[in-house]
């Protein structure tokens, strides 16, 4: 058994305030994470953190991009447990996107429609949670069949076994998570007193 991480975010960005009015959601980013500090993150956003119109494939990062522009970025982190055969399928589809990064492109159009309820696929191109379910159904994640063609981020938090693990301010993340494995190492008596 492996677990997965579903990271949602709001930026406060220009793109972002307009994606929470039409959605009226909290979050207005998504990301799919293969380890609990995050370092391992994916989705579709801005390669440049001053550029919202050069958008890809990307591998997030807490303290670098976007997020650290942003230092006020909100989230909500997800836990999700899924088989090691998922798991590599999921770590597979993720080395292809990184090999072949430069054929991809975000789906700015398709993001646009979901606001007037259309779906419209584009080919090699994604915006966050279309890339995010993409990886989950791509995965054999049965559970993503039941998320919803026009999909938006917190639509994630509707996947049965989905569990919140942090909820605040993006930067304050790697302190939780820190603090939380040294917790874990003196419950399960990992410590030797001398």
């Amino acid at each position: 058994m492996k677990t997965i991480y579903i990271v949602l975010t709001y930026t406060g960005t220009a793109l972002a305030r307009i994606i929470k009015i039409y959605t009226k959601d909290q979050f207005s980013h998504v990301s799919i994470a293969l380890d609990n500090e995050l370092k391992e993150m994916y989705s579709f956003g801005r390669i440049n953190a001053y550029n919202p119109f050069w958008g890809s494939f990307i591998h997030e990062e807490i303290d670098k991009g976007t997020f650290k522009r942003f230092k006020n970025t909100k989230t909500e982190v997800y836990s999700l447990n899924i088989t090691d055969e998922q798991y590599e399928k999921m770590k597979k589809t993720i080395i292809y996107f990184v090999e072949n990064r430069k054929k991809y492109r975000f789906n700015f159009i398709g993001l646009a429609c979901v606001s007037i309820n259309k779906k419209i696929k584009r080919k090699n191109r994604f915006y966050c949670a279309e890339f995010v379910k993409h990886i989950l159904k791509v995965s054999g994640i049965s559970e993503s069949n039941k998320l919803p063609e026009l999909i938006k981020p917190e639509d994630f938090k509707k996947l049965n076994g989905i569990k919140l693990e942090y909820k605040g301010l993006l930067r304050k993340y790697k302190k939780k998570s820190c603090l939380s494995q040294i917790q874990n190492i003196v419950e399960n008596n990992e410590i030797s007193y001398v």
